[in-house]
């Protein structure tokens, strides 16, 4: 079952638009919200792990899918289908970029798309019982594969990002360090070569 979609511009990680009815029974719906924030944190600097990925918190998992400049996630429960999360998610895509494509750029203020909750939730609505004819319908559609689509921990996603930094602090310490180290190495050259030559 669908809990949770956000949609976020990926260059600053800016939310773009929710449903809104989204998270009022799951509990702790704020820890999954900030989950979603930081991994769109994470996306923002660069951190991109596949453009489809499916992403496991506790008894959730997320599913994204990054599209030019939008990443659309949304969180289902385990054992809610795969194929049917990211055939959402690429229904979403499709209409979201048919209706605010040329505006996402310019967005300047978080949830500025608020509006296209109203098509979250209808879109929603279709894909909660995997039972419905439209629904095994769409699970039986060999032309739309998700077995490629790689599973992660959300730890490991989210750390990546940190350690990411810290190789990067590490490397340009390191590159301080070896500067210095030529600099004192040049001097000791110069005044092993002075003494050379003043004792001749």
């Amino acid at each position: 079952m669908v809990k949770l979609t956000m949609i976020a511009r990926v260059m600053d990680g800016l939310p773009l638009a929710e449903g809104l009815d989204d998270g009022r029974d799951i509990k702790d719906a704020e820890f999954y919200k900030q989950q979603v924030k930081a991994l769109f944190k994470n996306l923002s600097r660069g951190h991109n792990e596949a453009s489809r990925m499916s992403v496991e918190t506790g008894p959730y998992i997320f599913h994204y899918i990054i599209e030019g400049r939008v990443c659309y996630l949304t969180m289902c429960d385990r054992a809610y289908p795969k194929k049917l999360a990211f055939q959402y998610l690429e229904e979403l895509r499709n209409e979201f970029e048919r209706v605010n494509g040329s505006q996402i750029e310019t967005a300047a203020r978080p949830y500025a798309f608020i509006k296209f909750d109203t098509f979250i939730h209808k879109t929603k609505k279709l894909y909660q019982d995997t039972h419905t004819q439209r629904n095994i319908a769409k699970l039986n559609d060999e032309l739309y594969e998700v077995h490629q689509i790689m599973t992660r921990n959300v730890q490991e996603v989210l750390g990546v990002g940190e350690q990411l930094d810290q190789v990067s602090q590490m490397s340009n310490r390191l590159s301080s360090e070896s500067r210095i180290y030529a600099d004192k190495a040049r001097d000791l050259n110069r005044q092993v070569s002075h003494c050379a030559v003043s004792s001749t």
